[in-house]
């Protein structure tokens, strides 16, 4: 049974830090990328950011570039995002999502589309 468990959410200041982590379970990651989304209430889902299964490669949504860092520790199927300098607009629900590393990945890392495998998501709530 796939399971992609998030965890690490919180409340936290305006301009504090944060680390939530995605631990995978029930399938084999190899050669499958990582991704953060997140979703506001009354809002549709978002890319915040993405990573190839080795970690050489990152993508970042422009809102978040500079502040967010996404990486993986691959012996623990674990995939973490840092949050620096938080803001009341990254309030939300972060999910974390696997998907095969192919063509259409590439192409579409943007979009939930490459994504077979989601998590159940935890809060992030920043306060003003």
């Amino acid at each position: 049974q796939v399971q992609l468990v998030e965890s690490g959410g919180s409340l936290v200041q305006a301009g504090g830090s944060l680390r939530v982590a995605c631990a995978a379970s029930g399938y084999s990651s190899t050669n499958y990328a990582m991704a953060w989304f997140r979703q506001a209430p009354g809002a549709a889902r978002e890319f915040v950011a993405a990573i190839t299964w080795a970690g050489r490669d990152t993508w970042y949504a422009p809102s978040v570039k500079g502040r967010f860092t996404i990486s993986r520790d691959n012996s623990k199927n674990t995939v973490f995002l840092q949050m620096n300098s938080l803001k009341p607009e990254d309030t939300a629900v972060y999910y974390c999502a696997a998907g095969r590393q192919t063509p259409d990945f590439y192409s579409y890392k943007y979009e939930t589309g490459p994504y077979e495998y989601w998590g159940q998501g935890t809060q992030v709530t920043v306060s003003s």
